[in-house]
């Protein structure tokens, strides 16, 4: 299972973000992926005023989101429903 941290460069809150995820993601089997919503007009559209966002792709297609703000238990509680 592939999971995206979605946010940009500059981003406080992304920061605080990423490092719980790539923390705690692995440990239930997921790869972790970080993208960079500037890089794409349609994420900027999408998750410009959302970020971070945490998504879990499957097939390739986004299917489920967590948003911010996430504490440690939240990001466990959204993992272990995947």
């Amino acid at each position: 299972m592939v999971v995206q941290i979605l946010g940009t460069s500059g981003c406080h809150l992304c920061d605080k973000a990423e490092p719980l995820v790539r923390r705690i993601a692995p440990s239930f089997g997921s790869k972790v992926e970080l993208v960079d919503i500037a890089t794409d007009d349609q994420l900027v559209d999408e998750y410009g005023i959302r970020i971070p966002v945490v998504r879990q792709l499957n097939d390739g297609q986004p299917k489920r989101e967590l948003g911010w703000p996430f504490q440690e238990e939240e990001l466990i509680e959204w993992l272990q429903s995947l």
